[in-house]
């Protein structure tokens, strides 16, 4: 396949704006939770435990149990403070697991000045800066009253989980920048904040600390600070990637354009006289007045201050591109690619070759880098371009609503016979038809549905918050020689035939199918508090005993009557033991499985 033709069809399929994915070559460091060693001098609010649990049901309260690998503030009196690290960042990448207890409050400072909020923000509906995973208010008396805060940024969706449950937090920070005298050139950002897998910020400009920061001045580095005053929280699998390495500069960058369609690596080598010489202080498409079919050759100085691997991605829509450095290939021929090279300290030559020659999309020219300690920039302009910037297709739920479409699950798999339910409380959830199967549920925004309706489109739709994935799709179900007998894995025998589903005045499903002779419904709700769902399972027409796989995973614990913790503690399922058989809890080669008796009918609720 000719170069110019399979780049247009890489190009047309992926019709979304390229973006340049962060790069893992800086090593990432684990603080060590065995003591309080990574940090200064602690209050004795801090404790290093082996467990944590919250109570749903009392404010303040978590209860712990020894061992190591968990951070935990249990602030009691006055004397509780918050915790310093040892060590001090600029650039820096953040990942944590934290669980909050019932109406807590706590707070990570990047540098010790730029807090990111932890608080019990379970069930709000519109988060504010001080929700959990808002960007917090500076804050200036001088303002006057009722206008102290300012400045702080609203998490785009509350992702937030219940208390007692881990939450998954990740940070992307970037230190303010200074000239050599001192003076800041550059405030500081918070690239991207994911809470419990959802994008909740991005790009957003700090322009200096927040409210109860430890300093109130700004430098390239600081401690992790972490609030522990304000209310129980713990803390484990801190992560840490540092990125405090000098970057390599381009310099005395030189440019030729030439007046010709070039292709292939060959025709690189024949080129015409020069239509244009000049230099630039950026790598970018802009300085052509050619409107097609061109190349550009930029030659520079590649300054490099410390040696290592370093990782290159080129970007040259339209066309394609070559980057050799010291007169080696790092990214052969290619409109997308990537490449790798091991520099020595030093000046190094430079030479980039941009060819146009596709008139279906604009020019543009992007080249990243990453290296031991340096996080990925750009080398060349801020922006690339795209045959087509799609606008994303999203489906809110302000009514209750249902869509069917594909939906892929962890793994790789893809679920076809899906349908997407969404509710006017903001609790929504994905169930497969061909199995009768509750797989996953989310809060917040409802659909994006740009890869089924944009285009030919590929049929399936992404939930728009932050999931929790019940598991692959699996007959919940089944009639049992014995409780301690294996779970059936498929149809044969059980005569299961789907029937899809009603619809009630609210617009709300009740799924229906036939399984084993029976007539089969199960009816799916918000709880009146937003805490979850319910689930309801009528079976009509039977008189046989059943039993209800509800859950499986590593981990099952009772934790009161009618309330399990399931999995690592990522959400719990409740019963009310008086309207159906007990519980009970068991392991099948190492899995724990959480199985209820069923004579006609079972519910429980789902709450996360």
């Amino acid at each position: 396949m000719a170069f110019s033709n399979f780049i247009k069809r890489c190009y047309i399929a992926a019709m979304i704006t390229t973006l340049f994915l962060p790069a893992t070559t800086t090593a990432q460091t684990q603080l060590s939770l065995n003591d309080l060693s990574a940090f200064k001098s602690s209050a004795s609010n801090w404790k290093i435990a082996g467990d944590v649990n919250a109570d749903l049901n009392r404010a303040n309260v978590l209860n712990i149990s020894g061992g190591s690998g968990i951070l935990v503030s249990l602030p009691e009196d006055k004397t509780a403070a918050d915790l310093i690290t040892n060590f001090e960042h600029g650039d820096l990448d953040l990942e944590l697991d934290y669980m909050m207890a019932k109406g807590s409050n706590s707070g990570i400072y990047m540098q010790g000045r730029y807090e990111v909020q932890l608080l019990d923000s379970w069930g709000v509906q519109n988060p504010k800066p001080g929700d959990n995973g808002g960007i917090y208010q500076r804050w200036d008396e001088s303002r006057g009253k009722g206008k102290e805060g300012y400045e702080g940024q609203s998490p785009r969706q509350n992702a937030s989980k219940a208390p007692g449950l881990w939450q998954h937090l990740k940070i992307s920070f970037q230190a303010p920048r200074f000239d050599g005298n001192g003076n800041k050139v550059e405030n500081a950002k918070m690239l991207r904040i994911e809470l419990n897998g959802a994008l909740i910020h991005e790009n957003v400009e700090l322009s200096g600390p927040t409210r109860s920061a430890m300093m109130n001045n700004e430098g390239a580095f600081g401690p992790l600070q972490i609030q522990g005053d304000h209310g129980p929280v713990a803390f484990r699998n801190i992560v840490l990637k540092n990125y405090n390495k000098p970057r390599p500069e381009l310099t005395n960058i030189r440019y030729t354009v030439y007046k010709g369609k070039f292709e292939k690596e060959a025709d690189f080598a024949r080129l015409p006289p020069p239509e244009a010489t000049g230099s630039s202080t950026i790598l970018t498409s802009a300085i052509n007045k050619i409107d097609n079919k061109y190349l550009i050759r930029f030659n520079a100085t590649l300054k490099v201050k410390e040696p290592g691997e370093y990782n290159f991605s080129l970007n040259a829509p339209g066309g394609g591109g070559i980057l050799k450095i010291n007169d080696q290939i790092v990214v052969p021929i290619t409109q997308w690619g990537t490449g790798k090279i091991n520099l020595p300290a030093g000046d190094l030559g430079f030479e980039l070759l941009y060819s146009k020659f596709e008139s279906w999309t604009r020019p543009a020219l992007g080249l990243t880098v990453t290296g031991p300690g340096i996080r990925e920039y750009l080398l060349s302009e801020a922006t690339t371009s795209v045959n087509e910037v799609v606008n994303p297709i999203l489906i809110d739920a302000s009514e209750n609503k249902t869509l069917r479409s594909f939906v892929d699950i962890p793994g790789g798999k893809r679920i076809i016979h899906a349908i997407n339910v969404g509710t006017a409380d903001q609790i929504h959830y994905s169930y497969d038809l061909d199995k009768g199967s509750l797989f996953q549920l989310w809060r917040g925004g409802f659909l994006d549905a740009t890869p089924m309706w944009h285009g030919r489109g590929d049929g399936s739709s992404h939930a728009q918050g932050s999931i929790l994935f019940l598991g692959e799709p699996a007959f919940i179900l089944a009639k049992l020689p014995s409780a301690n007998a294996a779970w059936i894995t498929d149809t044969t025998g059980t005569a299961f035939i789907p029937k899809g589903y009603t619809m009630n005045a609210n617009n709300e499903p009740t799924f229906q199918y036939f399984y084993y002779g029976a007539s089969i419904k199960d009816v799916l709700r918000p709880l009146k508090d937003r805490s979850g769902i319910q689930r309801e399972i009528t079976i009509q027409n039977s008189t046989a005993d059943w039993f209800a796989r509800i859950a499986e995973g590593k981990i099952i614990e009772k934790t009161s009557n009618g309330l399990y913790i399931i999995d690592d503690k990522s959400y719990y399922l409740r019963f009310d033991e008086s309207d159906n058989g007990k519980p009970f809890i068991r392991d099948i080669n190492g899995t724990k499985e959480l199985l209820v008796p069923v004579k006609g009918k079972v519910r429980y609720a789902v709450i996360f």
